[in-house]
């Protein structure tokens, strides 16, 4: 099984930032994608941003230019650097990593718990 650790959530102002990472551990042969979801409340979870095996990236429109996903393989972690936050960021933000646990297995997806990040006006 694979795990995934989440960290740095926090409750800044509007215009700050924060920067999130997540942690990937345990039975892991290979991972691709990784990426970060949220949740606001009362809506669906959306895709915020990815970053492929490559290190190709992608981001929702609502982030494009503040927010930067990263990624260090060796340490099986995944950054979100987020800037110039806005109240309509506040929600809870989950990793997402696709990984195998062996050679031959299919590749899945594997989700953190989720931090929370909320930002005032």
């Amino acid at each position: 099984q694979v795990q995934l650790v989440e960290s740095g959530g926090g409750l800044v102002q509007a215009g700050g930032s924060l920067r999130l990472s997540c942690a990937a551990s345990g039975s892991i042969f290979s991972i691709n994608a990784m990426g970060w979801y949220r949740q606001a409340p009362g809506k669906q979870r959306e895709s915020v941003a990815s970053v492929t095996g490559g290190g190709t990236t992608a981001y929702a429109d609502s982030v494009k230019g503040r927010f930067t996903i990263s990624r260090d393989n060796a340490k099986n972690t995944v950054y979100l650097q987020m800037n110039s936050l806005e109240p309509e960021d506040t929600a809870v933000y989950y990793c997402n990593v696709q990984a195998k646990t062996t050679s031959w297995g299919n590749v899945r997806n594997y989700w953190g718990q989720g931090t929370q990040v909320t930002v005032s006006s």
